[in-house]
Order: structure tokens, then sequence, then C-alpha cells
């Protein structure tokens, strides 16, 4: 009798056992939807060097604060633009036993409208502004894009799931867990300018070409 109620309990604990971790399969999916940049994030800067540490401080003030007011005119928004950083330092050359002193602002502005690009940036240049880091392509449909791109992710793991499930003769049942990974959606994609003058404004100086918005998703499938 005990020998029995053993066996009844063993297999009793087998079956809670296998309710409690089911069989599972999990795979990666990712989804990618590509768009046509609509919004650039431009990354500039202010500087001048010189002997007098305030001289060179005055220069970038002037230029700063023409700056501000051409893109004030132009109608950007004041949340659009803002300085990312201010720096006045000391340098000596020990070459010629002088010292000198440099200024620079960083200046990072939101562009919404991408077709106003080469004529913001002739103002810009005409403003005093003296260099450029590089500009990050951007879209004003982000969130539609992901949405689509989860929707995607989501079927590809899917269609991984059968496809190792078929080659073990098996089925691919519920989805048991699923999980956004962090994919940095939206990774910068800085390009580096070349200085220009005012008189090529007018040109198309820039190619948006296309960029890429992905989700990857982690998903636990039953198997039958």
């Amino acid at each position: 009798m005990k020998k029995l109620l053993f066996v009844v309990f063993f297999f009793a604990s087998l079956g809670l056992f296998a309710q409690q971790n089911p069989a599972l399969i999990t795979v990666t999916g990712k989804g990618t939807v590509n768009v046509t940049p609509d919004k650039v994030l431009i990354k500039a800067r202010v500087e001048h060097t010189g002997k007098s540490a305030s001289e060179v401080k005055a220069q970038n003030d002037k230029v700063v604060n023409d700056i501000i007011k051409y893109l004030k005119s132009q109608g950007i928004p004041s949340k659009n633009f803002q300085t990312e950083y201010l720096n006045l330092n000391k340098d000596y050359n020990y070459n010629t036993k002088e010292t000198f002193y440099s200024a620079n602002q960083a200046i990072s502005i939101q562009l919404n409208d991408l077709s106003k690009y080469e004529t913001l940036m002739g103002g810009l240049l005409n403003s005093g502004l003296n260099r450029i880091d590089g500009i990050q392509f951007q879209t004003s449909k982000r969130e539609k894009l992901e949405s689509e791109a989860r929707k995607k992710a989501v079927l590809n793991a899917l269609e991984k799931a059968k496809e190792y499930a078929g080659a073990l003769g098996q089925e691919v049942g519920k989805a048991h867990s699923i999980s956004e990974m962090d994919n940095g959606n939206f990774p910068p994609m800085y390009r580096a300018l070349e200085m220009q003058d005012s008189a090529s404004s007018k040109q198309e100086t820039i190619a948006p070409g296309e960029m890429e918005v992905t989700v990857k998703v982690n998903v636990s499938f039953l198997l039958k």
C-alpha cells in the first residue's frame, strides 16, 4: 500500500513539475521599418581664440546672441535650441612662450522641417557660426514606426519558432512570455560637415537617404 501511494505521489509530482516547468522554445525576433527622415538635429559650435580671455569670451557671446536672434526670426521655437556646454580655456605655447585663450560654446538646433535646412544653415553661417560638428537625421513618426516594427518582430519570432519546432517534429503552442530588448532605437546618425561659405547656402549639401527603426523581442512559446 505504501509503495502504491509512493508511485501515485511520484507521478503526481511529475505532473506538477511539468505544469510549473513547461517545454518552451525561446527565440529572438527582429522587426525593421525604413523611413525617410523629415527632421534634423544640428550640432554646432562657436569658437574664438586670442590672447585675451575677455576678448574671446566677448566675441563668442556676440556671435551666440546673433545666432539666437536669427533662429527666433526664422520661427524656431526656443525649446528647439539650447547650449550644450560652454568652455573658456587657457593654453600655453612652449615654443613661442605665449599664452592663448580659447572660448567655445556648443549649440544643438532641432529643425522640424528638413526642407529649410539649406536656408537655415546659410543664415547661421552669416551670423558667425564657425563650426559644425555634425547632424543627426530624425523622424516625426517615431511612435507609429516603433509600433509597426514591434509587430514585425513578433511575427519574425513566431516564424523562427516554427522552423525550430518543425525540425524537432513538434508544433508551436501559445506564447508563454515576451519581452522587448533594449535596442537603442534611433541611434545617433551624425554626419560631419565641411564648413561652407554663405554663397553656397542655396546648394543641396545633405542627402538624408533612409533611416531604420528596429525593435527586437524575446519570445518564449510552448511546445506541443
